[in-house]
This record gives C-alpha cells, structure tokens and sequence, in this order.
C-alpha cells in the first residue's frame, strides 16, 4: 500500500490525506494514514498538520562483480547500509528432491568470519538479513548456530518474519512446506527508522512495525535465473523496511540478481556478488534487461 500511494504522488510537490482519501476509495482512511505514518523518513517527510511531501530519492544503480561472496576485503570498514543475502549453505538431505537439486551448486557451511566480516562492513545499526530454510531435523542445528555466530560478532538478534510462498507447497521430507525464515539482525542497537507516533520523531528499529508474514508467491520452477530466487516483490518490500532511499545494500550471494532489481526500484544502490560465472551471466542478462544502471 505505500508504494500504491508513493506511485500517486510521487510527482506531487505537496500532497494531503484528504487528497490521498479521495483518490483511493477502496481504503479506509485509517489504513492511508497508517501507512503513510510508518513510511515518514524513508518515502514521505510532513510539511504540516496534514500536508506531506515525497522525499527526492537518488537514481538507484547496481555494481555487480563475478567474485567469492565471502571474501569483502575490497569494502571498507562501516561502509554498508544493509546485508540481505541468502548463501547457499550445505545441507545435502533438504536440499534435494523434487524441482530443488542445490547439491549441483557451490555448497558451504557458514564459519564465525563470516559473520566478523558482515560485522565489519556494516554501519552502527545496520540490519542485516538473512533468508534460513524452514527449520527441520536437519538444518535446526546450524541455523542456531549461526544465530550464535552472529552474535558473537556484535550482530544482535531482532526479529524472524516467515517468508510464505504463496500458494506454492513442496511435499518433500516429513512435512508439506511453503515457508522460508528471514532472519534480521541488527550491528549494536538497531538504526532509527521508525516513526515514533506518540512523541514525534524517529525511534530505533526497521521503518515500520514488521508484518506477521511476507507473502509472496515465488515465480514459477520453470521461469526461474535460479533455484533460491527470491521475488522482486519480496525483497522490495524488506529493502524498505531496513534502509533509506540512496543508501548502499550488499548481497554476497547474488544468484538471479533480483535485489538488485529490487534496488533500482526503491531507489537504492546495490552491490551483488556472485561465484559461479554461468549464474553470473545469467544474472548479468537478468539486470540489463530491467534496468540501464548496471556497472561491472
């Protein structure tokens, strides 16, 4: 709902609620309210009791690099405004079966530098977020590890919101599945994001109250660049709850490349990383034909 409102007056110098109320009817005005309050400071500023403005957002672009996702010392230290990312960590048992076969991919199993070097290169407050499979008897281990993990490196513990994949069911294993965990830390105390509705400002945490569940449905087996992609859809909407427009976001494991597709359209700048240069190219493909702000 706040990027159907931000499409209507993005090309407004000013715009009103009364307007917005009269303009989307088959929303109550508490909702258009709402959510032009959770996104103050990241798409909307208040000019006056009432009035708002569109916040001028940068022209987002996309550095891409065919590289090893866990090797950042090209960064520097505090130089990343978020992490979203999903390696492709080895648990050979859940990932295979039916349309999923990730034991053909470049498997690995997270280590604690891993987590000192996300650390690193993030900002004070910064959230980085992580995309788990739905917890089982094979990966419930390792998942606490890495929570752990994390920790160890300043990265604290802020929330779990299931990614629900639409109507998409995989009836593999001990149980039919159709969730992913998205895993967010934050580097210290979190960043200040989130309007403070009661007392006027910003407060600390992500630019609105997370939602129970992220659904959105995956795109279909045969349509995907790749076997873990994530949709647009999805990450456009995590990317605005733990970041700012203009500001920097790093997946180390960049696959399909749909963050950065994600980034341009929010107006951010994305770093993506890829190992394996067959991904790599299709990815490459997948960015140039949605967007001309591609650098490699």
């Amino acid at each position: 709902m706040a990027q159907r409102i931000y499409e209507l007056v993005k090309n407004k110098e000013t715009f009103t609620l009364k307007e917005l109320n009269e303009a989307i009817q088959d929303k109550p005005p508490t909702t258009l309210r709402a959510r032009v309050y959770d996104n103050v400071g990241t798409l909307f500023q208040r000019i006056g009791r009432g009035v708002y403005a569109v916040i001028d957002n940068k022209d987002g672009e996309v550095f891409a690099f065919n590289g090893d996702g866990r090797d950042l010392s090209m960064l520097e230290d505090d130089s990343i405004d978020a992490i979203i990312t999903d390696h492709p960590y080895e648990d050979r048992k859940s990932l295979k079966g039916g349309s999923r076969n990730f034991a053909d991919y470049d498997l690995f199993l997270y280590e604690q530098r891993d987590f000192d070097e996300k650390a690193r290169v993030l900002k004070d407050g910064a959230f980085l977020v992580e995309f788990f499979a739905e917890e089982n008897a094979n990966n419930y281990e390792y998942i606490y590890e890495c929570k752990k993990m994390a920790e160890k490196a300043g990265l604290k513990y802020y929330a779990t919101v299931p990614w629900q994949k639409g109507t998409f069911v995989a009836n593999t294993g001990r149980k039919a599945k159709n969730m992913e965990q998205v895993v967010i830390f934050a580097k210290g105390e979190p960043r200040r994001l989130r309007p403070d509705k009661q007392r006027g400002g910003i407060m600390r945490g992500t630019a609105g109250m997370l939602p129970a569940i992220f659904d959105f449905q995956p795109r279909p087996v045969k349509q995907k660049l790749h076997k873990a992609e994530k949709p647009v859809e999805l990450l456009k909407e995590i990317i605005e709850y733990v970041t700012k427009p203009g500001e920097y976001i790093l997946d180390q494991f960049a696959g399909s490349g749909n963050l950065g597709i994600a980034a341009i359209k929010t107006g951010r700048f994305a770093m993506l990383i890829e190992k394996n240069k067959e991904i790599y190219s299709r990815m490459l493909a997948n960015l140039s034909y949605h967007t001309a702000t591609l650098t490699v």
